[in-house]
């Protein structure tokens, strides 16, 4: 079992100074994760999203964690692999590069990108994002085969060195993003990590593991994206773990709060997020609400929901003291998590929280899992 943080680098009331600070205290939670026992970082990528995510550029971020740290391992949860957002040799460079200087610690997701917002900053075509999210993939995972790389196929490369060539061989452990059923079954196809975003909880994870098993067992190889296979199946765990458990609560719900509203402006034409810390706030309503209001929104565009659609309203989460954490943290390996990716780094939730909810964890939630596998 494996335990990280993610980090969408998120934040109300965006200035231009809280922006700045936000990011160096994204640092500083990583650094304090190694010290606490952590196993790994990742970090998204969006753009243009404003409150929703300032990670626009994580290879960066990601470089200056490793620099800072010598133990943990640092992963692109995920890498926007349309051509629009990154060149696959661009983005095999950069992966290399910071393999090599972090002393083979990265991992490697991809992912579509797939906002309308995004994707219109960069002239990316949705129709584009599947083959070509795939066609990188398939070019990360074999560009160091040989001493040249050649490619044929949406791209055309002729015969090139790709350096610096990367230390873990043949190439860093490869995922990809997944927030539905259809991905995580691709996932399985393709021989990748299957990364579960979002707040589904575990009986949608214990859905999605059955999901990549079942795909696993009966894949035939045809469609994988490099010689060696990743299967690994890694949960997103929204926490915060405070001393004072209604404390905790009230803090997990007001960021869980934030992100939901913001990824609603952003992918479902919601208002902007509500950025106001409320004394006595009903954020639990508030979210109700707002599922409401999004459900509303997908029967009008005549949009299937399924259960992904609205995970991010669902509030039993790992919110409290470290007990709760350990009991949620359970659900999630009885529903076959290899890896628990924790969020704590929500727009309104302060430094302070995060920092003390990394302690809880170092302190007495992954010693417990530690315990128990020895």
């Amino acid at each position: 079992m494996k335990f990280s943080l993610i980090f969408e680098a998120q934040l109300s009331n965006p200035t231009r100074e809280r922006e700045h600070r936000v990011l160096q205290e994204c640092v500083e939670q990583s650094v304090y994760a190694e010290a606490m026992g952590f196993d790994r970082v990742w970090a998204v990528e969006h753009h243009s999203l404003k409150y929703y995510a300032h990670m626009s550029a994580p290879e960066i971020f990601l470089t200056w964690v490793a620099a800072k740290t010598s133990r943990i391992r640092i992963g692109h949860g995920v890498v926007c692999m349309p051509f629009g957002y990154n060149h696959p040799i661009r983005v095999g460079e950069r992966v290399a590069m910071l393999d090599a200087l972090s002393g083979g610690r990265l991992d490697v997701g991809g992912g579509r990108g797939a906002s309308l917002q995004e994707m219109s900053l960069v002239g990316v075509d949705p129709d584009d994002t599947y083959p070509q999210l795939y066609e990188s993939l398939c070019m990360l995972g074999h560009m160091w085969d040989a001493d040249e790389f050649e490619w044929h196929g949406l791209l055309d490369i002729e015969p090139h060195p790709i350096l610096p060539r990367p230390v873990q061989q043949p190439h860093p452990p490869l995922s990809m993003a997944c927030t539905k059923h259809d991905t995580v079954k691709l996932a399985g196809e393709w021989g990748v990590g299957s990364l579960v975003l979002g707040f589904a909880g575990p009986d949608e994870v214990a859905v999605n593991r059955k999901i990549y098993d079942d795909t696993i067992a009966t894949r035939t190889g045809e469609q994988f994206v490099s010689s060696i296979t990743n299967d690994w199946f890694s949960a997103l765990c929204p926490t915060i773990v405070l001393d004072d458990r209604d404390d905790a609560q009230r803090v997990g719900f007001r960021g869980q709060r934030f992100f939901a509203e913001s990824i609603a402006h952003w992918y479902g034409r919601g208002p902007l997020p509500q950025e106001a810390e409320l004394e006595d706030a009903d954020n639990a309503g508030a979210l109700a609400r707002a599922e409401e209001a999004f459900v509303a929104y997908l029967h009008e565009a005549k949009i299937p929901i399924g259960p992904e659609m609205t995970q991010n309203y669902k509030l039993d989460q790992a919110y409290g003291d470290a007990d709760d954490a350990i009991e949620y943290t359970q659900r999630l390996v009885d529903a076959g998590a290899d890896e628990i990716m924790c969020l704590m780094q929500m727009g309104t939730v302060p430094h302070e929280a995060c920092m003390e909810t990394i302690r809880h964890w170092g302190e007495t939630v992954i010693p417990y899992f530690r315990k128990q596998e020895s």
